[in-house]
């Protein structure tokens, strides 16, 4: 959509995808262990995330290397993105999903880390003897609702922005209006032939229409 013939970084690109089918079955494993899988909910709130049994580890690092995928994945978007778009095609001319995945990519650049270092830290509470949130220990439970929420709440929106963006692509497409300020691009030719026929327009401009005998079929 923008022009680019690849990824910019086309090995991340594939790392980042082929990091989730392994992470997943690392947290359906946790079924298969001694004590069950996970089961402290899906905020893994502590203490009850300290003292869940061994699922709960793998439920983490599962956890995590989704995490570390979403962060390469939208690291390579931002940079394809801003520098990657053909000549001509500057930021104010870019389709409004490609905006919706920019703005994403940058959602999920600076919150996801902070779920991930919040994991980090129940992994480490479990099993290196640490007490970041055990009250026993010096440590703050609500240090742990801090970090899960500042990844949790822009979450919402990682998921509904692309899902925005495309809805509104289409719509300017079948409605054949600009929206938002969105202008076309002059690289991109306008729509002639079927779709013309199609929609039951021709692409002629109106002045055309008024000097031509076919002004009635504009």
């Amino acid at each position: 959509m923008i022009g680019a013939r690849d990824m910019a970084f086309p090995k991340i690109n594939a790392l980042s995808f082929w990091m989730i089918p392994p992470a997943g079955l690392m947290i359906l494993s946790g079924f298969f262990t001694p004590g069950g899988a996970a089961d402290s909910g899906w905020t893994a709130y502590p203490p009850l995330s300290v003292r869940a049994p061994f699922g709960q580890s793998l439920w983490l690092v599962g956890v995590i290397i989704l995490g570390s995928s979403s962060i390469l994945g939208s690291m390579n978007f931002l940079v394809t993105i801003l520098n990657m778009r053909t000549p001509g095609m500057t930021m104010h001319r870019i389709p409004l999903f490609v905006w919706a995945i920019l703005t994403t990519s940058f959602i999920q650049l600076v919150a996801t880390p902070a779920l991930a270092a919040a994991l980090l830290m129940v992994l480490a509470d479990r099993h290196l003897g640490t007490h970041f949130f055990d009250p026993k220990g010096g440590g703050d439970v609500i240090g742990y609702q801090h970090g899960f929420w500042f990844y949790s709440h822009p979450a919402v929106y990682i998921m509904i922005l692309p899902y925005f963006g495309l809805n509104l692509e289409t719509l300017q497409v079948f409605s054949r209006k600009p929206i938002f300020g969105y202008r076309r691009s002059p690289t991109r030719p306008r729509p002639s032939g079927s779709w013309a026929s199609w929609s039951g327009r021709t692409t002629c401009s109106r002045s055309a229409c008024r000097s031509s005998a076919r002004a009635s079929s504009c």
